[in-house]
Parts: structure tokens; sequence; C-alpha cells
């Protein structure tokens, strides 16, 4: 495979300015209270200055990136707040869990709360008020109830504090609560100490206290004046409270002070930052606190033991390579975590509970979605980034270069240079940036879409020539698109719309050689027997959303997936063509039927044409014997070399094969189950990305990782690998990740925390003596939290069945009991490296299969803003 290394498409990485998670915590299951976590959807939102939202699902440790809202010209995201509804239950004893909403701020006066289904705004609300700088959330009662009200509360930057009504669903302003004489006085920072009295850092050196009940002053904290040679005035950039009350501030002098929280005095306070302090998160049972600041630090403190209330500062670290702008955590069964963000851009996930004892990991700030595509037979490659769409030509194969450079012996840099041509940068003007786009193969049609509208072009190019753009029109009602894919043979363009609805339109060639496109339709999906209690609960339909959509090579197949797991297909109907049925004998249901039975109610569909002799689309035959994979599907992707072999690939590292049409696993897949791929794949941390095929090879790839798979040949467990006969192998057995959310388990000198408990106790013999003492046993961190339980195939999932029968067989063992494999050959059957990173996007070049370009973006590329140095300290 010839690899093009490509460093020259921009992608600048956006700062994080707020994070947010649904819940703070989750009670743990007892013996007396059964509580299903696994139902329970935890999500974490990520607000940046571009004003996109990301979502993503912890996923037991995996950190699966799961929507991005974009933002738009002129947005900025600054603050996040989750309101999450008490859980109800039902008559027939099943529980209804609380109903998850979002809402944003943005240094203007208005609150947005936002639709996840639909991936937008819902209703924006504002007042006869400044700008808003904070954002908070009456907490519950100890006994609430669905009809239980709440509001939510913001500080702004002309010194009033507003509430904001959120009953019934619905979003309005409701009264200004306080008033401050002085217009100079900022409200910063807004915490809760109890369901009636809110705590507001000030920009004016105090914290104080207010009843929102009437709107009176319990209390004035003064923080006094600032260190010599600084500000008159001290500036609480953040403000926490502790389970029991007391109040932790963090402020522009770089201490971190704690108030009693029923005198309202200062008890202590700790200079824990050479700068400014941003940010501060507490542990859910009041165990920890941690701070971020201006000087990079993130710093950990404890309680010290045999002291009432008295803290110390355990230790620091420097994840981030800037500013430590905002923090949020999380802590239920199995999961303890920490993450924080900041200009850098990326998101670092610590361990709460096992903090010293555990690595952090830094996510990525390039999106899930690829940012990159590609026309490989005009050797075109497509890149967007908020709304301007670039267009390279990459004229010459890799392996000409490095000949030409042989033969002159003159290869420099200036000659990768000459090997690419920005041939155009299209401006799609909108409210919103672009979320999608793609272009058609021969390099002849380009569509953006945002979430307002999709613009489709048509690109006519000769070498020595401009670049011709001619714009096409497409009707779509005022409605934008989550996903645009345009067919292989340029005649058709399907997209997603509002999250769910999968649209389709016919792209006709005309006369004059320009194109046409009809009126959409909508493809009517199976309807998914989904429990009542989850729709009407915590996220509601979110997980519907449609995350992948690709068209086979000859067109005549159209694949959706969802973050449910939930796989569509259909097939093009050509008046004259025999069935697309590939043989098959296994469905028993008409088209009619079927759309009687699952589809949805909506019937304006393709499948309800009215000419008789027009082209259409209906759904799969077989559609509905496709299985619901268990767990979110990242790559979904047909075989160029079998029109309707269609790859999926999960979180889990699930690699399937199934035969579209049949709606069966392939035989490649049955043979070829989970244990049998490389452990370096099963353990890599990365989410696949994406994949490009090289006949029957498959290269996916990450952020950071290349892997190749043969499927034309079978995978084998390591060599030596023994089978006991009449014994389950335990292999087969999907392993959680380790440690509690974040990165691994420490080991040797870097652990900051103890290796061993002990615990002094009292024997039968009436003897006292030290045992040791686990820390958290092995079930206790059995992971089920972040709406995405992983279950295991073997437990008589919908693909184990799918497996029946034909993975019932005794391998053939030798003499020695070991499994008999089949003779090694040169050819490898599977490959990675970890050479590129990190990677935007991997696409094809050419007709043939053997070239493809890596499209990494390092974070020095981009530069960034300029950052606090301190004494001493200096750039690598």
């Amino acid at each position: 495979m010839d690899i093009h290394r490509c460093r020259f498409v921009q992608y600048p990485p956006q700062a994080i300015n707020s994070v947010a998670f649904t819940h703070s915590s989750l009670p743990s299951t007892s013996a007396g209270k059964k509580y299903l976590q696994k139902h329970v959807q935890v999500r974490l939102a990520i607000g940046r200055a571009n004003g996109d939202i990301e979502i993503w699902n912890p996923a037991n440790g995996v950190w699966h990136q799961e929507l991005v809202i974009p933002g738009g010209e002129d947005r900025s995201v600054d603050g996040l707040v989750w309101v999450t509804d008490p859980d109800e239950e039902m008559t027939d004893g099943k529980i209804i869990y609380g109903k998850s909403r979002l809402f944003s701020i943005g240094y203007s006066n208005e609150i947005t709360e936002w639709d996840l289904e639909k991936a937008r705004a819902k209703v924006h609300a504002s007042g006869q008020h400044g700008d808003i700088w904070c954002l908070g959330v009456q907490p519950l009662p100890n006994k609430a109830t669905v009809n239980t009200s709440r509001k939510l509360v913001a500080g702004t930057a002309d010194g009033n504090l507003v509430l904001y009504s959120i009953e019934d669903g619905d979003l309005k302003f409701e009264k200004s609560l306080i008033r401050t004489p002085s217009k100079k006085v900022k409200f910063v920072s807004i915490t809760f100490q109890n369901r009636n009295v809110v705590v507001v850092g000030c920009s004016n050196s105090t914290i104080c206290a207010y009843d929102i009940r009437n709107g009176e002053l319990v209390r004035q904290m003064s923080l006094g004046a600032d260190l010599s040679g600084g500000p008159k005035s001290i500036i609480v950039w953040a403000v926490k409270c502790l389970p029991n009350g007391d109040i932790v501030s963090g402020d522009s002098t770089g201490q971190v002070r704690i108030y009693d929280g029923k005198t309202y005095t200062q008890a202590q306070r700790i200079q824990s930052h050479s700068q400014d302090v941003l940010s501060l998160a507490v542990a859910s049972d009041g165990s920890k606190i941690f701070s971020g600041g201006m000087d990079r630090k993130t710093s950990v403190f404890i309680q010290v033991p045999g002291q009432n209330r008295r803290w110390s500062k355990k230790y620091h670290r420097r994840y981030h390579t800037h500013d430590v702008k905002a923090m949020a955590s999380f802590e239920g069964k199995g999961m303890s975590v920490l993450v924080s963000g900041g200009p850098d851009g990326n998101p670092v996930v610590m361990p709460l509970r096992m903090a010293g004892n555990e690595n952090h990991r830094t996510l990525p700030n390039l999106p899930q979605a690829s940012a990159v595509e590609s026309a490989p037979k005009a050797r075109f490659m497509l890149s967007w980034w908020g709304n301007e769409v670039r267009l390279w030509h990459l004229p010459s194969p890799a392996q000409q270069i490095l000949h030409d450079a042989s033969a002159t012996q003159n290869f420099t840099s200036q000659s990768l240079r000459k090997n690419r041509k920005l041939l155009a940068k299209i401006l799609v003007r909108g409210e919103s940036h672009i979320s999608s786009a793609t272009i058609s193969e021969d390099g002849k049609l380009l569509a953006a879409a945002t979430s307002t509208d999709i613009k489709v072009f048509q690109l006519n190019y000769a070498t020595g020539q401009p670049l011709e753009i001619k714009k096409i029109d497409l009707d779509t009602s005022g409605q934008g698109a989550s996903k645009v894919q345009i067919a292989p043979n340029k005649q058709w363009i399907s997209w997603v719309e509002d999250g769910s609805k999968v649209m389709i339109a016919k792209v006709q060639p005309t006369e004059d050689g320009s194109y046409t496109i009809s009126s959409p339709s909508k493809l009517a999906r199976l309807r998914r027997q989904i429990a009542k209690n989850l729709l009407l609960g915590g996220l509601g339909n979110y997980n519907r959303n449609i995350t992948q959509l690709t068209f086979s090579p000859n067109s005549k197949m159209l694949a959706a997936a969802d973050l449910a797991g939930y796989m569509d297909t259909w097939v093009l109907r050509v008046p004259g063509d025999a069935p697309l049925t590939n043989g098959t004998t296994t469905a028993h249901h008409s088209d009619d039927e079927a759309s009687s039975d699952d589809s949805s109610s909506d019937e304006s569909s393709s499948e309800s044409s009215a000419d008789p002799n027009a082209e259409r689309w209906t759904r799969s035959p077989n559609a509905r014997l496709l299985p619901k994979l268990s767990s979110v599907p990242v790559v979904l992707s047909f075989s160029p070399r079998d029109d309707y072999s269609l790859l999926v690939v999960t979180i889990q590292k699930q690699v399937l094969v199934f035969s579209a049409l049949q709606g069966v696993l392939s035989e490649w897949s049955r043979r070829n189950t989970y244990p049998k791929l490389p452990e370096r794949f099963r353990i890599t941390r990365d989410v696949m990305k994406g994949v490009v095929w090289q006949g029957e090879r498959i290269w996916l790839w990450g952020v950071s990782s290349l892997f190749m798979l043969d499927l034309s040949r079978d995978l084998e467990f390591a060599e030596g690998a023994t089978v006991v006969k009449g014994k389950k192998d335990r292999s087969k057995k999907r392993k959680r990740v380790d440690g509690s959310g974040a990165g691994g388990k420490m080991e040797g000198r870097e652990v900051t925390g103890p290796q061993v408990v002990k615990k002094m106790v009292q024997g039968e013999d009436g003897e006292t003596r030290w045992e040791e003492m686990e820390l958290d046993g092995e079930d206790d961190w059995a992971s089920t939290a972040g709406g995405s339980e992983f279950e295991d195939d073997e437990e008589g999932g919908e693909l184990m069945k799918l497996r029946q029968g034909e993975e019932e067989h005794e391998e053939e063992e030798g003499a020695n009991g070991t499994v008999a494999v089949a003779e090694k050959d040169k050819k490898a059957r599977w490959w990675f490296t970890y050479q590129f990173r990190p990677i935007l996007g991997v696409v094809r070049l050419g007709e043939e299969e053997s070239e493809i370009a890596v499209v990494e973006r390092p974070v020095e590329a981009d530069g960034g803003k300029e950052r606090y140095f301190g004494e001493g300290e200096w750039e690598r």
C-alpha cells in the first residue's frame, strides 16, 4: 500500500469552555435496592469556543464521541448545564429514568435548550438583563417527584441574578431576583449550597449567598485585597459546595479557599497555583477537591486525617498544555472520573476515586466522523472546517514521485509540495457550520450540509484550467442534514434529516451537461420494539440517531446504522430488472407485509411511489434479519469486490461482515469471532473511525492507529494456545476496560497512592491482627455506567444466534492437545502501526486500490493561543 502522508489540511483545534455530565453520581447497587444502571444514559457534553457541542458516551471507559452539534459564526458555548428529572415508577413496576435536558449559554443574554434527537437548538429564551456569565440549576429535594419544580439561575455581567422557568418542558424568563447597586460588579461563577441557597462568586473580591425564595442576601464573604502589586479586586472564577455544605472557591490569586457552610467564615486557604484558579470539582462524597488553573496545573486536595475539615494538597500534575478552564466529575459503579478541558482543545480524563493509582487519558480534539473525503478517480481530496470547504488535487502517485526523485537524484520537500494543488475554497453561507460533506468518485458532484440547508455543486476541471463550480438546486424545505452521501454512479444523493430520517433524491443529467435533482423522498425504517420506560426517560429517542450511511458499489443498496446498534437497508427496484434476492429464501414477508408491520407511521416514502414504472427504493426483504449490535457501530462500509458484503466495526472492536441481502453473517465472521482478532487490535483504546479497502484487505484507522486485516484468510489463536476439551474457553468472554474509566493502572514508582491498605480485625480467638483490605473488589468494579452496557455474545445475543450451529464444531486436535492451525505462509494476516498521529482521515486515491492518503493534524502545526509561563519554565 502506497501512502501519502498529508499535513497540509487545516483543522485548528477549538478551545473547550465548558464540560458537564448528565449525572454527577449514581447510587451503587445493593441487595435491598435494585438499580439498573445500564439503562441510565450517562453522557458528557463539551462546549467549544466555535459553538460546537459534543456529546460523549463514557461507555465503560471507551469514550465514544456520539454526536457533534455544529456551531455557527460568532457563536460560542461558554457554559453547559444538564437538568435531569427524578425517576418515576410505572404501574407495572418498571422505572422511567429521569429525562435529561441540556442548556447552554454563550456570553449573550440568551439561554438555549438543545434537541439532541434532532441535533439542533430547540428553544431560546432571554430577558432584560446583561450577558449571562454563569448558569446553575436548582437541586432536587431528598424526596423529589416528577412534579417537583426547578429553576435555572443565571448570573449576569451587569450584576443581576435572574430566574428562568423550565417547567412542563418549556424555557422562559421568570424574574430578576437580585440587582446589585453597581453595574460594575459581575457574577462570574455560581453553585447551589442547598435547594434554596445559591452561592455566587463575584468580580469584586466577594462571595455572596442568596435565598432564591425571596432574594435576600444570606451572607457576604469578603476575600480581602489581592497580593501586593496585583489588581485591587479579586475575581472568584469558580465556586463549589461540598456535601456537608462547606463552600470551596478558586480565585485570581491562585488560592483555593474553604468556607464553613454554617457560619460562612473562612476556615482555610491554600496557595495551590501560581496563577488564577479557573475551575473546581469535588468528589460526590466530599473526600477530594480538584482545582485547575492558568498555570496548567491540576491539583488534588484531600482531608487531613484526624483533623476535622482541614485539607492538604496531595499533588499536582500538568496534563494540559494550556489553561485548565473547565472541570466535571462523574462517579458510578465501575467509573469514577474527572474530565477537564481548556484552550488546547483536548479533553483529559483523570481518575477520581483512584487518583494517584491510575493514569490519565487524553481524548482527541478531532471529530469521530472523518472531515476528509476523496474522489479517487479524479485524485481529489475534500476537507472542511467551519463554513469552508477546500478541494485539493494530488496529481501524481507516490511511486511516480519516488521514481522521478531517484532518477534525478534531487528529492526535496519542494517536490512533495508540487504534488498538491488547492483547486478551490468554497464558502457555505448559513446560520451554522458544516456538519457533513461528500464528493462523487469521479469528482463531478460535491455536497455540503449544515443544520439548515444542503448545498450541491457541479465541478468541471481540466488540467491547466481553473476549476468551474456550478450550484445545483436541491429542495430540502429549510431542513439541513447531519450526514450526506452521493452514490458511486452519481445518480442518487442521500442524507440524514432530523437525526433519524433517511432522505433520498434522484440526480439526473441534462442535455447541456448539467444536473438536476428531483424532489426528495423519505425511506421508511423498521419499527423497533423498544421498552416504553426507556423511550419516556433518559435521552428519549436519542439512540435512534443515525451515525453511519453508505451506498453499495453498484449504487443499488443503501445501508444505515444508529447509536442503538440497529441497521436498516434499502434496495433500488428498477423496472424490468429481477428482484435483488441473491438466491435467498429466508424471508417470508412481502414488502407490503413489512410496511404494515414494522415501518414507521409516516408513509411519505419512496416505497409509495405512484409511478409503477419509475425507479424506487424499498426496504430490503431481509432487513429485519440483521441483528441488533451489542454496541455502537462506528464503521459501516460495503466491500468493493462484493456489492452486498457489508462490513461493520463497533466500539467493542467487533469486526463483522454481513451478507446484506440475506441478512446473515458471512462465513468469515462465523469462523473468526472476537477472540481470534489480534490482541493488539482488541486492547487498543482507539475507537475506529473509518476503513479503506484493498481487495480483501481492510485498513481500519483511529485517531492514532492503523490496522490491516485480511478478510480472505482466517485468523488464528496465538501460537502455543491450548484448548482443554470439555471446558469452556474463557478467552471468548469480552474483557472490560481496565481501571475506573480513565487510563490504565499505574505500576511501580509511578504510583502516588497506597499499594496495600490494612485494617485491624479481631479474630475468633479474641486476638487482634492486621489484614489486607482490597480497595475495591472485582465485582464492585464491574462497570455498568454509560448507558451502553456491553452484552456478551455468548450469553444469547442476536449475533450469537446467527452463529449457532456453525461454531459448535470441534477443532482438530494434535497429539499434544494443541488446536491444529492452517499452514502458515509469508502473507500477513494482520498488521498495525502507531506511526501516524493524530489522524484526521484516511482516504483512497487513484482507481487502483493500492494508494491512500493519511491526513494528520499535529497539534504544533495549528499553533495555538499564547499561554502563561511560570518562573523557570520554558517550551521544549
